[in-house]
């Protein structure tokens, strides 16, 4: 689990082919040095296992799911990448809840520079496109960002100078590929609210209230 506040970059050393599957190896900043074997870590919004480390290297395997669902099979020696390590219970939640588990890849439509500002839009995929609202978060590369404006499947972003210079998202161009994870709470309600509908319940008060939205007087 992670918040999408991205804690640095790293930069990706080497790429090794096993079949239809990749191994990267990259290079971690030192403050991250902490993270160990078996640990959890997202690479660009991907929730990823250090399968080997060290000193300031680690190594995170890529499977065929992986390679097919996000950008990270497009990896090149020398790239930097976002990092986070995983969520511990006693850390602020700065960003909203992400799991490392990509919806889709999304395409940069559009890239505006205003002032120490910069706008993006991204196209995004059908399987996250019908979670996205306006002013509601989104993961995109695994930086938790705001949705300034929704236009059917294309969202705008706003990104500040410390979101710049703390992830990869600046050197984005137009035309660019980005992993893209949709808030996991739209599911929730979707497959809630779905299921009542094939039971023709409806959305009661005591539904509400049954489940945590509002208490008793």
């Amino acid at each position: 689990m992670f918040t999408g506040i991205v804690e640095d970059r790293g930069l990706v050393q080497g790429i090794e082919y096993r079949g239809g599957e990749k191994r990267l190896t990259i290079e971690i900043p030192s403050h991250l040095t902490e993270v160990g074997l078996g640990d959890s870590i997202s690479v660009n919004g991907v929730c990823l296992t250090v399968a080997q480390k060290e000193g300031t290297r680690i190594v995170v395997d890529l499977s065929t799911e992986t390679l097919e669902r996000t950008t990270l099979g497009g990896l090149r020696v020398g790239e930097r990448v976002n990092l986070e390590r995983a969520l511990r219970l006693s850390d602020r939640l700065g960003g909203h809840i992400v799991t490392g588990h990509i919806d889709g890849v999304g395409w940069v439509t559009e890239v505006k520079r205003e002032g120490d500002f910069l706008r993006l839009r991204i196209k995004l995929p059908k399987e996250a496109s019908r979670y996205v609202v306006e002013k509601g978060s989104i993961a995109v590369d695994g930086v938790s960002l705001t949705v300034n404006e929704v236009k059917g499947e294309e969202i705008e972003l706003a990104l500040i100078p410390y979101t710049l210079e703390k992830t990869t998202l600046e050197e984005r161009k137009k035309g660019d590929r980005v992993n893209v994870e949709a808030d996991i709470l739209g599911k929730y309600v979707e497959k809630i609210l779905g299921e009542r509908r094939q039971k023709k319940e409806g959305l009661s008060e005591a539904f509400l209230m049954e489940h945590g939205f509002f208490g008793k007087e």
